[in-house]
């Protein structure tokens, strides 16, 4: 016999869109119940930049000070070469923010922040270890989730569930929501290297022959990212792996001496890159937001912040109709029309630099020649603004609307 409970709101995924309008919604003194899957938010190799567009967030709501105050690296620009053109690719002191620099920080870290504040309200409760299995349905409309738990299973009723669940949604698959798909040239590994006191401090791309190496400052590592031909894993490790640490040394020729650090593939993490959004990302009683709805390219990093971005904007819309208990689909349909320009903009965006950039690197065996792009901003670097606001702020950012009750 399952246990059930009755809630307003009921977010399925304890990332930071679901945590971030669980936190939004129990500040309004909305009942909110966040379910996670995991025992804790302690999971490696998971995007760790808070972009300016989420510090103006944490700013509107009072916890950038806090929240700045945990173990975190700033970048306030980001750096290329691109064969032997070296250049800042998006330098964010220019943006009208309060905080003009991308945070690596690690997620768990965040996440726990925000569920700490989160408690803080009565209307809030996070549930961890409990998996959602399946959804709860009265003719078209969704009311609830099923979710087994270590004692036994849950069900959970409530006036609007969310799908926070990530690109590998359970719930999406349950709601048979039609998504589009649009393809990616490439896989990332993922790994840690030492980082040394004499070592660069801005995070940096490289883009050599036929190769693409990330690396992001975190403190006492680099944390790296090597850019593979999609589905070329199999064939990287039949080449062994003294061939893939001779690769690495030979990207970043400053970091040779400590490839060695990486002792078997088990410490290498695959990232299989995969771009889509859903046609439509809601059903009566349902909503879909963050990579739920809409997987992103790893390119400038910023899923995590159009995640915080649907979450405001889903507060801020849903908020007064959950209070009072008269969510409409009309009400899920606005959400989707208030986020889904800017998600499209910036795939189109990423996805012009998957194709015309990264397929032409991976696929390359001649030296480089930089893309008519980055040539101009070392004209002009008065342009890197434009990157930078594309990275740092997006397209729509938002800002809460919602009341502190």
């Amino acid at each position: 016999m399952a246990n059930t409970l009755s809630v307003r709101c009921c977010i399925a995924g304890g990332g930071p869109a679901g945590m971030m309008l669980g936190l939004l919604l129990a500040r309004a003194g909305v009942d909110v119940l966040v379910l996670e899957k995991h025992a804790d938010f302690l999971r490696d190799f998971r995007g760790a930049t808070i972009h300016p567009s989420t510090l103006e967030v944490m700013h509107e709501l009072g916890l950038a000070d806090d929240l700045l105050k945990l173990p975190h690296q700033k970048a306030p620009r980001l750096r290329a070469q691109f064969g032997e053109l070296a250049l800042a690719i998006a330098d964010f002191s220019c943006l009208p923010v309060r905080s003009s620099f991308i945070a690596f920080m690690p997620q768990w870290d965040f996440l726990n922040f925000l569920a700490a504040r989160g408690a803080r309200y009565p209307t809030f409760t996070l549930r961890l270890q409990t998996e959602i299995t399946g959804l709860i349905e009265d003719g078209e409309r969704v009311v609830g989730f099923q979710a087994v738990t270590p004692e036994g299973p849950l069900e959970v009723r409530a006036g609007l569930v969310v799908a926070a669940d990530g690109r590998h949604s359970v719930v999406r698959a349950r709601a048979g929501l039609p998504v589009q798909e649009f393809g990616a040239p490439m896989d990332v590994l993922w790994f840690r290297l030492s980082r040394r006191p004499h070592d660069p401090g801005d995070p940096m791309g490289r883009f050599d022959v036929g190769q693409i190496f990330v690396m992001l400052n975190r403190g006492e590592y680099w944390q790296c990212g090597f850019v593979i031909p999609k589905g070329s894993l199999d064939q990287l490790q039949a080449q062994g792996l003294p061939a893939f640490r001779h690769r690495v040394a030979r990207v970043a020729p400053f970091i040779a001496d400590r490839v060695d650090e990486l002792q078997d593939w088990q410490a290498i993490k695959l990232l299989t890159v995969q771009v889509d959004r859903l046609l439509r990302w809601y059903r009566p009683g349902l909503l879909c937001i963050g990579d739920a709805a809409h997987a992103m390219s790893p390119v400038g990093g910023v899923g995590i912040n159009l995640a915080i971005q649907d979450a405001v904007a889903a507060a801020n819309l849903l908020a007064e109709p959950l209070r009072t208990g008269q969510v409409t689909t009309e009400d899920l349909r606005r959400v989707q029309t208030r986020r889904e320009w800017p998600t499209r903009m910036t795939q189109r965006v990423q996805l012009a630099v998957q194709n015309r950039i990264i397929r032409r690197v991976l696929g390359s065996t001649e030296q480089l020649t930089p893309p008519l792009a980055l040539r101009l901003l070392v004209r002009f670097p008065w342009l890197g603004r434009i990157p930078a606001r594309l990275i740092g702020i997006g397209f729509r950012p938002e800002h809460v609307r919602t009341p502190a009750v």
